[in-house]
C-alpha cells in the first residue's frame, strides 16, 4: 500500500507530544506510538515523520525546542 506524506504544521502550537498527546491518523483515527524518522533541521527545530501502520497515510510534524542554558 503506498504511503502519502503531508506537512501538517511548521510551528508547534504546544509542547512535544507526551503520553496521551501522541498523534492519531487523520484518515483512519488509529493512534501512533512512535515517529518513523526524525531530523534536526536547524537551530531548535526538529521534524518528525509519522506513518500510520493501519492505512499507510504519512505526515510530518515540526517542533521547536528551547535551548538549554547552563549557568
Amino acid at each position: 500500500m503506498p504511503a502519502f506524506a503531508e506537512i501538517l504544521s511548521t510551528v508547534a502550537s504546544k509542547p512535544d507530544p507526551r503520553g496521551s498527546d501522541l498523534p492519531t491518523c487523520p484518515v483512519c483515527a488509529d493512534s501512533m506510538v512512535a515517529a518513523e524518522a526524525s531530523a534536526y533541521l536547524r537551530d531548535n527545530l526538529i521534524s518528525y515523520l509519522w506513518t500510520c501502520d493501519t492505512c499507510g497515510y504519512g505526515f510530518v510534524t515540526k517542533h521547536s525546542v528551547k535551548p538549554i542554558v547552563c549557568n
